[in-house]
């Protein structure tokens, strides 16, 4: 079929919103706390609201996915998307909060099924690689900007700037809870992309046996693999670690170091997705040249140490292991998804589709850190990362895929 150049490009403004969208909650939580008055084991409910409903629509949306084609699916999901957000930016509010972001949470869950096969269609087979790649570039471009985005907002809304943009904030926004400016801007990126999808004509995308998902016997015989529960495990310690460590490095810059969560925290957030990102890159060439349980090891053990010496480190030391952490954790998404889909001869989109509800992680492992810290002090709780971290270490030394990555012993292989 003909290539899209067009859809590619609508595919990674997505993978651009999706980030811009998911990842600003750790940065705001001290906002959120501050606002509404919450104790810290409360606030570990908010990024459960929102990742819990990837758990509870990775599978369903694959099915609606086959039932009513992706255009339809993608409207559907910016639309629950504008008004999670719009809800949230007119009713600010904790119950309200919980509802808005379960709501948007739903509509990320949707289009995280959606894009990766139209991206492979839109493309070029022989091209997914590097488009994805790319897609995981915009990905984590957004993730760098939107905490500078509530930085710039927070300095600017209710200060007296006299542009036209912060005139209409100070009118929309509380004075008190100036961050809300955020969801406004969130509320009008989805409402342009709700028209976007529906004016764009898309190509008919014919799914792989391999990416279908059977919610019949395949389903039924993944379940009772010890593998399958083993590698679920995988992706919810990792999203786990990813969330928890996202959502609570600037509250606890905050409560033991006196960093101030809407510029300092906020950069501190917005450099742990930036050289997530640029590890990314370098993982790329590590897993040509070494196999990848390696690389997940060395990693993995690579962030353990950055997350201690965030946690018992000076004010200094922390403003900079807790960014690295996000480098060493560049890898781990993409080592343990390829492991346990060359770890199974067959069923691989049910498989993903079930790996897709380990994404739940980033709404449980926060919230454990949540109510352990209103017992023992944010300090403490955070060590529990060690066990997330700890088991995605161990998946390096235990994993036996059925296929390796392919490694180059040349230099001239590499660059070929």
């Amino acid at each position: 079929m003909n290539r899209s150049p067009l859809i590619v490009l609508l595919i990674l403004l997505i993978f651009f919103v999706i980030s811009f969208l998911t990842n600003i909650l750790g940065p705001i939580i001290p906002d959120l706390i501050a606002g509404f008055r919450l104790s810290i084991g409360l606030a570990g409910f908010l990024p459960f609201a929102f990742f819990v409903a990837y758990g509870v629509m990775s599978i369903p949306a694959g099915v609606l996915v086959e039932k009513y084609r992706e255009k339809r699916v993608l409207w559907w999901a910016f639309l629950l998307a504008f008004c999670g957000a719009l809800l949230f930016a007119l009713v600010p509010g904790f119950a309200v909060a919980l509802v808005s972001l379960f709501l948007i949470g739903i509509g990320m869950a949707m289009l995280q099924v959606v894009i990766n096969p139209l991206l492979r269609v839109a493309g070029g087979e022989e091209h997914f690689a590097f488009n994805s790649v790319l897609a995981q570039l915009f990905f984590g471009g957004a993730s760098f900007l939107s905490p500078l985005l509530y930085s710039y907002l927070v300095r600017h809304v209710h200060s007296g700037d006299p542009s036209p943009l912060m005139r209409l904030f100070d009118r929309l926004v509380p004075p008190t809870l100036k961050w809300v400016s955020l969801y406004w801007v969130f509320a009008v990126i989805a409402l342009l992309m709700v028209v976007v999808v529906r004016l764009v004509r898309f190509p008919e995308v014919e799914l792989k046996e391999d990416e279908r998902i059977d919610t019949g016997r395949a389903f039924r015989e993944l379940l009772d693999s010890r593998t399958v529960w083993l590698f679920f495990l995988g992706i919810f310690s990792y999203v786990g670690t990813e969330q928890g460590i996202a959502n609570w490095t600037s509250k606890f810059l905050q409560t033991y170091h006196g960093v101030d969560p809407a510029t300092t925290g906020a950069t501190v957030i917005s450099w742990f997705w930036g050289l997530l990102t640029i590890g990314c890159l370098l993982g790329l060439l590590l897993l040509k040249v070494a196999d990848s349980r390696r690389v997940l090891v060395l990693f993995t053990v690579g962030a353990i140490l950055s997350l201690l010496a965030g946690l018992f480190g000076s004010r200094e030391v922390a403003l900079i292991a807790f960014p690295a952490t996000g480098f060493f954790a560049s890898v781990m998404w993409s080592i343990v998804v390829s492991l346990a889909l060359n770890s199974v001869p067959h069923h691989h989109g049910t498989f993903s589709g079930i790996l897709c509800t380990g994404i739940a992680g980033g709404a449980v492992v926060p919230l454990i850190i949540g109510g352990l810290a209103e017992l023992t002090g944010l300090r403490t709780a955070l060590l529990f990362l060690l066990l997330t971290l700890g088991y995605i270490l161990s998946i390096g030394l235990w994993a036996k895929p059925l296929v390796n990555n392919k490694t180059v012993t040349k230099l001239k292989e590499l660059f070929a």
